[in-house]
Order: C-alpha cells, then structure tokens, then sequence
C-alpha cells in the first residue's frame, strides 16, 4: 500500500506534467496551426534587414520585462498581507500563473497559478486577493476603453444618430456614471466583507474568515494598485502602437492608443479560450483600425498584415514566451501540503 505522503508527491508531479504539456501543447497550436503564419514570417524576415528594425524590437522586448516586473510588484504588495513574498519569488509566481492561464478561459488560471507558491498563507485567501490585482488592470481597461469608444464614435461611425446632439451627450453621462460607480466600489472593498456577512451568515461556518482580505486595504494602498495597473496598461499599449509602426501602419500616437484601448475594451469583456485568442484578438483588432481608416483602408495593402503582424507578435512576447518560461517554475509548486 503506497503512503499518503508518497502519494501526494506522485500527484503533485502528475498535476506538474499535465500543466507542462499543456501549455506547451497549447501555445504550439496558437502559433503553428495559423493559417497567416508563413505570411508572417516572410514579412518579418523582410523588415529584419530594415534600419533599426532589431533595435525597436529589442525596446519591445524590454518592456515586456518591465510590463511582467510591474505585475511582480502589484502582486507582492498586495499579497505581502497574508504573507510576505521576495521579488524573484513573486516573479516565478507570476510566469507561472502566466503558463496555466495560457490554456483556460480568459485566463482565469493565473489565479490558481500564483497562489501555489506560497508557504503558510490560505490559498483561498490568495487567490481573493490575485483577484483584486486583477480587477484593478480590468477597471482601468474599461476605462481607458470606454473613454475611447465615446471620443471615436464620432469618427468611426459618423453618420449614426447617437454620434452626436443630446443622445451623443447621454451616451457619455451614461458611461462616466457607469465607471464612476465601479471605481467607487473598487474603493470600498471593504463593504463586501460586510456584505458577506448579511448574505452567507453562518452557510460557510468557520471559512467566512476568508473575505475579510477585503478589508485589509486601504484607499491609499488601493490607490497604489490602479496607478500600478495603470503603469502596466501604458506599456502593453504603448508595445502594440511600436508593433504597428515597426510593420509600416503609420498612425499618430494618440488616435492608435484609442484604437487599442477599444481591442483591449472589447477583449476583456467577451469570453475566449486560449485556443481562439490570438485569431480573435487579431480580427478584433484589424475590425476597429479598418473602422477608423475607413475608405483608405482599401488603399493600404500594409493595414492587414501590419495589424495582424503586430497583434501576434505581441502577443508572443507578453504571453507566450513568459508562458514557457513560467513552465521551468511549475516545477516548484506544491499543490499538496504537509499536514500539520
């Protein structure tokens, strides 16, 4: 008869395995089984001989680095409540939770993903508060999105009745209403701890303690998370807009982060799975820049393969490549612990 201990080890590697070979198996269908990729790829080997081509690539790059070293510390500050995490150590939390995501629905996986790596603290209540990080970066992505669609409205759609007079106004009191309220909620976190405890009573006995990580913060530390979120959005958004002009779609830089935050807007609010996210992401949005080129996209032979060059690639670099990485970290996760 195997030991409980021996047991768990045997199912703690199995749970590593199958994660191991699902990321791998899942990120090699995103890439390789794209119809567009030899497109892509002659494309690229063209403009790599081009003047600063590599240069450009490689800021990219870095700030991929500094895009995931951004969530490292958002994470680490908020889950230095229940305990506290060195910066490396959050950093493998943080490409793990990249590779699991890589292969569940709107990358729900990093929740799960991070948690894993902590030592003593509830998993629960590390989970709660990944979610906290995560609502933050989804609020300033409706914002910035929101905020985008009714300044573009106007131009994208001009001859539709709510792109301007009183209903174009009510459209923007409506949405400033909408996130007004959902920034103040995000602010009293605190009242769904209270909330919990009108709504589940006693249902949950002696687990109910796991919500009260929604009082562990106040508005100055919450304040920190959004400008850190904030920080991470400029720099995802900023890499999409270099993409764009690194594969010849010239457009100014504020019109393309509008652009951007509708893709970002759009992607956030509708369910995808890893194994359609990249096509959607890239119809998505090559749909909005076709919006806004409008009768001059016809004319632009470059548009769709520069806004779909620019969308995979990015896509590569923010995602798939710290994916296999965080796969070298699986490795030190123990789903099981050592009973007390």
């Amino acid at each position: 008869m195997i030991k409980l201990p021996k047991l768990r080890k045997i199912e703690n590697l199995l749970i590593q395995l199958a994660i191991f070979m699902a990321t791998y198996l899942f990120i090699y269908k995103q890439v390789f089984h794209n119809s567009k990729l030899p497109e892509l790829i002659k494309t690229t080997r063209d403009d790599l001989a081009e003047p600063g081509f590599q240069l450009l690539l490689l800021i990219i790059i870095l700030m991929m680095v500094l895009n995931w070293c951004l969530e490292t510390y958002k994470w680490k500050y908020l889950i230095g409540k229940i305990e506290k995490v060195g910066f490396f150590k959050a950093f493998q939390a943080i490409l793990t939770g990249v590779s699991i995501s890589s292969f569940t629905p709107n990358r729900v996986g990093e929740f799960f993903g991070r948690v894993f790596i902590l030592k003593e603290a509830s998993h629960v209540e590390g989970i709660l508060i990944t979610m906290v990080g995560s609502v933050s970066q989804l609020l300033i992505t409706v914002f910035a999105g929101s905020a985008s669609l009714v300044i573009l409205i106007p131009h994208l759609i001009p001859d539709a009745a709510y792109s301007h007079g009183y209903l174009y106004y009510g459209i923007i009191s409506i949405v400033t209403a909408l996130d007004l309220l959902l920034l103040a909620l995000f602010f009293n976190l605190s009242f769904l701890s209270a909330m919990k405890e009108r709504i589940l009573k006693n249902r949950w006995g002696n687990r109910q303690h796991i919500f009260r990580v929604f009082a562990f913060y106040r508005n100055r530390e919450l304040a920190t998370v959004m400008l850190l979120s904030l920080a991470r959005y400029i720099v995802f958004s900023t890499q999409f807009y270099l993409l764009l002009r690194l594969f010849s779609v010239s457009i100014p830089y504020p019109t393309a982060m509008m652009l951007i935050s509708l893709v970002y807007f759009l992607m956030a609010i509708i369910p995808t799975i890893a194994l359609t996210e990249l096509g959607i992401r890239g119809s998505v949005a090559l749909y909005f820049f076709g919006l806004y080129f409008g009768h001059l996209h016809s004319t632009l032979p470059n548009l769709s393969l520069g806004v779909f060059a620019a969308s995979t690639i990015l896509w590569m670099i923010n995602l798939g490549f710290p994916a296999l990485i965080g796969t070298i970290f699986v490795f030190r996760l123990q789903f099981f612990r050592k009973p007390v």
